[in-house]
């Protein structure tokens, strides 16, 4: 990889779809797509890997305690 290219986030790690604005979980890599998952569970969905974005720290942060908080309403 040239030292100018970015890696996109790994499998397991919080990213963003800028195409649709969704934040999910890095599934897999398969055919030239990446596998998004949503934070909070659900159907998995497939996304460009050159829109597909790391998430900045502070939106990660934001997106963990949203779950925090929705899992703290629902009891779980």
């Amino acid at each position: 990889m040239a030292s100018n290219q970015q890696a996109g986030p790994g499998i397991g790690n919080l990213a963003k779809d800028t195409t649709n604005g969704r934040i999910g979980v890095v599934m897999a890599m398969i055919g030239g797509r990446v596998q998004l998952r949503p934070i909070n569970g659900g159907t998995e969905w497939d996304a460009k890997p050159d829109k597909v974005v790391a998430l900045r720290a502070r939106d990660e942060l934001s997106a963990r305690l949203a779950i925090r908080n929705g899992n703290s309403r629902t009891g779980l």
